[in-house]
């Protein structure tokens, strides 16, 4: 049964908010006192708060399927962010393998002003493979895609956003931290270029639309159109806070301005801003609705303690502040049960995530792969049999496996082969092999104990080696007197570690240097069909080797 779609996914800060007041905030070098005299009673809040998981919930509170993914830390603030999500139904779709969940402190002032200080923790550390590897079936779920320019890798973003592309999923980036903060900490400055040419749409805070597009003075209106017209968005969106916001799309321009209502807190304000943008959008409301509709949601935000929303009673306090009737889908949280955490289920999902990493992997050996190696590989073996020598294909765990398929099959299109046992080679059947052979030596890692101590052997004797392996840089690499570089970095499967897609890849060369050996033997059907004296191959093959007998006569 397919999964159902959902209205925005999005990846990036899941934090866990610890919320303090102080009389005011301080500078470099000064001290305050907090409201309570104690470390415990200081904490006026613990909250499920980050960038994407703020606007994730405010989007549930607008009616919209929401989802993340991405990496925590397997620890009790991980519980917490994952039971925040169940509470407001977002879906989940995350690992546990980081070093720890993020967390912010965050000091708020009798005004509602706020300086946050952010430990990102296992967000930082989720990698542009594991984008694809991990995550990539549910992000197809998605009809929208949401990242950010935060706390996320940018080159983690990137694979996000052209993950998204490639799967003609829109996407919103938001940039909220300046590009002075983001390049060094986050990636270059070319990366963060290319992030912004590829998302949708884009909002970045007046901050980074700043440094973004300098010499537009403080005119929002004016920088949105020129970041715009600079990276090719469909639209470019600034909040101003109490100002409201301006948007410059394709086909409009305008200024939104802000409801007035009491802050007690600003944090989060942007996020569920944002949130109303993604309802604006799937609603297909034209911009100035869109912006209002964002706006009444920062409003209601800024009107209570912390970023992420405790509950769907706000829902009818944004409703009321828009003032005109929407009709916004109602959020349900029957029958919407806990997604599994990857890892937790061995079920069809885990299936159709294997075979896309295999794909992805397999597609990206055969763009690196040295072709002209294969080539040479002919040469070595084809002037090795000219002067007597014979061909052996060796390995040690599932190599073996592979190193047999490969003797098989490369005697099965005209290059005699036999496979060498690794072990037995160092107990007797070195003399298998003459100093005029050539041994081919699979090894996905080429630092395997057994197959070093056979491939040192082999060279002492003699004869040629020919290395298969992921690593070009092994001590099996450095023995080889020609390496066939085979990189797999990912497995796939539950822990990774299994050899499942490096041995596709190991098979997928060794077939294709199979074709070159046949191409250079002159294979005809009449010798094959000669070795193949039973089974539906060897019939098909004298059939064909009757027919164009038949045709030469004719």
């Amino acid at each position: 049964m397919a999964e159902e779609k959902l209205d925005v996914v999005g990846c990036g800060s899941m934090v866990v908010d610890l919320f303090y007041r102080t009389p005011r905030i301080i500078r470099a070098d000064e001290k305050i006192l907090l409201r309570a005299h104690t470390a415990s009673a200081a904490i006026e809040r613990t909250q499920v708060g980050g960038l994407v998981l703020n606007h994730l919930g405010w989007g549930r509170i607008l009616g919209l399927k929401t989802g993340i993914f991405g990496k925590l830390g397997d620890d009790r603030n991980g519980e917490f962010l994952r039971d925040g999500m169940d509470r407001l139904g977002i879906r989940h779709h995350l690992t546990f393998d980081g070093t720890a969940s993020a967390f912010a402190s965050i000091f708020v002032d009798a005004n509602g002003d706020r300086a946050i200080y952010m430990a990102r923790g296992a967000t930082g550390e989720l990698t542009p493979a594991e984008v694809r590897s991990r995550h990539g079936a549910f992000i197809r779920r998605a009809n929208l895609v949401s990242t950010e320019i935060s706390q996320l890798p940018i080159r983690t973003v990137l694979a996000i956003l052209l993950f998204a592309r490639t799967h003609s999923i829109p996407t919103i980036l938001d940039v909220d931290v300046p590009p002075s903060d983001a390049i060094g900490s986050l990636g270059t400055r070319a990366e963060l270029e290319r992030a912004l040419k590829l998302a949708t749409w884009l909002k970045p805070s007046k901050a980074a639309a700043r440094e973004i597009v300098t010499g537009n003075g403080r005119d929002t209106l004016k920088m949105a159109e020129a970041i715009r017209a600079r990276y090719g968005s469909r639209a470019v969106i600034i909040t101003e806070g109490d100002k409201g916001c301006s948007i410059a799309a394709r086909d409009t321009s305008v200024r939104v301005p802000a409801f007035k209502v009491k802050q007690i807190d600003s944090t989060g304000a942007g996020d569920a801003f944002l949130a109303g943008i993604f309802a604006g959008l799937r609603l297909g409301m034209p911009w100035d609705k869109i912006g209002r509709l964002a706006n009444a949601a920062g409003a209601v935000a800024v009107t209570r303690l912390g970023a992420f929303p405790s509950g769907f009673e706000v829902r009818e306090e944004v409703l009321d502040l828009y003032g005109e009737a929407i009709a916004l889908p109602t959020p349900r949280l029957d029958s919407e049960p806990r997604e599994a955490a990857i890892g937790d289920s061995t079920g069809e999902s885990e299936v159709e995530k294997f075979f896309d990493l295999a794909l992805t992997e397999l597609a990206a050996l055969r763009g690196g792969l040295n072709i002209a190696a294969i080539s040479r590989t002919v040469e070595i073996i084809r002037t090795a049999l000219g002067r007597g020598g014979r061909v052996h294909v060796t390995g040690v765990g599932k190599p073996e496996h592979v190193a047999r398929y490969a003797a098989s099959l490369f005697c099965s299109v005209g290059t005699p082969a036999t496979f060498l046992h690794a072990t037995e080679t160092l107990h007797g059947s070195l003399g298998q092999v003459h100093p005029r052979d050539i041994v081919i030596a699979i090894s996905n890692s080429g630092n395997t104990d057994e197959l070093l101590s056979t491939a040192s052997a082999i060279r002492e004797q003699g004869a040629q080696l020919i290395a298969i392996t992921g690593n070009k840089d092994s001590s099996l690499a450095q023995l080889a007197d020609l390496v066939i570089h085979v990189p797999v970095p990912n497995e796939g499967g539950g822990l990774g570690l299994v050899p499942r897609i490096s041995v596709l890849g190991e098979v997928l060369v060794l077939a294709g240097l199979s074709v070159a050996l046949e191409l250079a033997h002159g294979l005809t059907v009449e010798e094959y069909s000669r070795w193949h004296r039973a089974g539906t191959i060897g019939e098909a093959a004298r059939r064909l080797a009757e027919t164009r007998t038949s045709r030469r006569r004719a």
